[in-house]
């Protein structure tokens, strides 16, 4: 009896992202580099992780790129608070040590001495 080995047909694996370093952490208070608004972060995408719609409403020459980290801010400005999506490239960290006036902090966090905030024990896994 004669044997052969056959090696299995190549299958192609996706690629994996390029591992990804966030610079902030939940309940760090940040600001955007270019537009005047500050926030806290209350989540962290490893990657771009919104819709495509929304990616392409961004300018095109103000577009960041989609394999960093992305950030979801309880952010607010001069006019109003809202929920912000904001690439790494964008952000700073805020050393204003004055309080983000949002709503929805006081739900979430508590205020640390070092000025960020810190998940309360509810809301940690």
């Amino acid at each position: 009896m004669i044997r052969t080995h056959l090696s299995p047909p190549a299958i192609a694996l996706p690629e994996a992202p390029a591992v990804a370093h966030a610079r902030f952490s939940i309940g760090d208070v940040v600001r955007h580099r270019m537009l005047d608004f500050r926030g806290v972060v209350f989540d962290v995408d490893p990657v771009f992780a919104n819709s495509e719609e929304w990616y392409q409403s961004i300018p095109e020459g103000l577009r960041p790129r989609k394999d960093q980290p992305f950030y979801h801010l309880l952010a607010e400005n001069m006019e109003s608070t809202y929920v912000a999506y904001v690439s790494q490239q964008n952000l700073v960290h805020d050393d204003s040590d004055e309080p983000v006036d949002h709503p929805a902090i006081a739900g979430l966090f508590d205020r640390r001495a070092d000025g960020g905030y810190g998940l309360k024990p509810l809301h940690r896994h």
